[in-house]
């Protein structure tokens, strides 16, 4: 575009970065004061830590986040105080380590971020949900705002290690906390880092602000019983109201809802997506302002879900690799749903809400402050569903006393050394999180340092 002072470009993605803007970047991040390699910070189970407390105006532009909790099975030969590592990647056939990833840290461990004066949290979700880990099963995809990254040998594992990176822009005018808490029963390794921008001037107040909440229902509030075939004869009744639907989304204010990603565990055998989506938008009574044909539908796939993942929709988890389950998304980015007073974005949980499932959901969207008071299920009530191995019942131990007193002697070693390999990564895990505690602190005084120098930059 043309104009009396000059050319313009537009302010699209990659044209975006050809414009001059009068910002300053900085990150927050886990990294080692200390100049070792120490990086990732421990968070003690029940503990809250602050991953960054900003002053803004500002937006935060990126989120990067690795992370383990392990739990130690035996004794190892290396003490982890000697080891300088956060986890043992050894083959636990080795008999160097006996280590594994605890299953529902992604449920267990909570984040939240808040905006300017909100009391409440304006995000609150399971860690691994936010980033789109549906069911605690970490899975490699990509989309335009979302991706994951997860070593071959930890693909589709409960808990199983990954890479977690999120592009969507979060405005705040005075304040941006983002804070983590472990509410499972192991000690939790966070690295991070928080990419953000600092602005000069307040934010204009057609400016909207981040928000995503986790749901779940377990199961769905379905009315058939089990054995009732989905696309049978049977289940052809009308839904003219939506009122019983499976809710992704409701709030008040006003708005655009951008998306979800949305996790199934489905028990009939049959096929989880016949619902419709329906979306009631400000004063909507029925038919809403959206109503749908489906729930791969609302995916925007058709003759069920596929196996891939575009930029704006896809399957991250597909049932043909996980029977019975499916982990799937859509981002109305190109296409955001507007609303002006409230919203509830809802599926069908199977045509006419006939199926009894366990779905669960993170919805995200932009809105006025103040949002809603969104709260979340305790840790124990977000635990996914999983196999029991070795079915049936655990065998029996040993008779001890039977043994001869080599074997005996093997017994009680063990145990004498498992005790003092875990007194040992307790002092050690307990070392690590005061530190933790202690550069969480300088982070945020760090960041205020960074935000001064801006100011006076300016004033120059």
């Amino acid at each position: 575009m043309s104009t009396s002072s000059g050319t313009t470009l537009s302010r699209d993605l990659l044209s975006n970065v050809a414009i001059r803007k009068t910002a300053r970047t900085a990150r927050v991040s886990s990294w080692d004061h200390s100049g070792l390699n120490e990086d990732a910070w421990v968070v003690l189970p029940g503990e809250t830590a602050v991953l960054a407390d900003l002053e803004g105006p500002g937006t935060i532009t990126h989120l990067w986040f690795v992370q383990t909790c392990r739990r130690i099975l035996g004794p190892g030969l290396i003490p982890y105080s000697k080891s300088g590592v956060a986890m043992m990647e050894v083959h636990n056939a080795l008999g160097l380590s006996y280590e594994d990833s605890d299953p529902d840290y992604y449920r267990n461990v909570l984040i939240r971020m808040y905006w300017d004066d909100s009391e409440t949290p304006n995000v609150i979700a399971p860690i691994g949900d936010f980033f789109c880990v549906g069911h605690s099963m970490a899975a490699n995809f990509q989309s335009l705002p979302f991706t994951v990254s997860v070593k071959p040998s930890e693909e589709k594992k409960y808990g199983g290690s990954a890479a977690f990176n999120c592009y969507l822009q979060m405005p705040f005018n005075k304040r941006a906390r983002i804070e983590i808490e472990n509410q499972g029963s192991e000690a939790y390794f966070q690295y991070f880092y928080i990419d953000y921008e600092l602005h000069p001037e307040p934010l204009s107040k057609e400016v909207l602000y981040f928000h995503a909440h986790w749901r779940r229902e377990n199961p769905t509030n379905g009315w058939a019983p089990a054995g009732m075939q989905t696309n049978s004869l049977e289940t052809q009744v009308p839904n003219l109201d939506g009122k019983n639907n499976y809710t992704i989304l409701e709030t008040e204010g006003a708005g655009q809802y951008i998306g979800c990603n949305h996790s199934v565990a489905h028990f009939q055998g049959t096929w989880w997506g016949e619902g419709d989506d329906m979306i009631f938008i400000d004063d909507d009574t029925w038919p809403p302002s959206m109503h749908g044909t489906g729930g791969e539908d609302y995916f925007t796939q058709g003759w069920g879900m596929q196996k891939n993942a575009y930029p704006f929709c896809g399957s991250i988890i597909h049932e043909e690799d996980v029977p019975n389950h499916q982990v799937s998304y859509r981002w109305h980015l190109a296409d955001p749903v507007r609303f002006n007073k409230k919203i509830r974005v809802t599926l069908e949980s199977g045509h006419a809400n006939h199926l009894r499932d366990d779905w669960s959901s993170t919805a995200y969207w932009y809105q006025t402050l103040p949002g809603p008071k969104l709260d979340i299920l305790p840790a124990e009530k977000r635990i996914p569903r999983k196999p029991d191995f070795p079915a049936g019942p655990v065998p029996d131990g040993p008779d001890v006393e039977a043994l001869d007193d080599k074997r005996k002697a093997m017994i009680a070693q063990r145990k004498d050394r498992m005790d003092a390999f875990v007194k040992d990564r307790n002092e050690w895990l307990d070392r690590r999180a005061k530190d933790s505690r202690a550069r969480s602190k300088q982070n945020i005084e760090d960041a205020k340092d960074v935000r001064r120098r801006f100011l006076a930059s300016l004033e120059e």
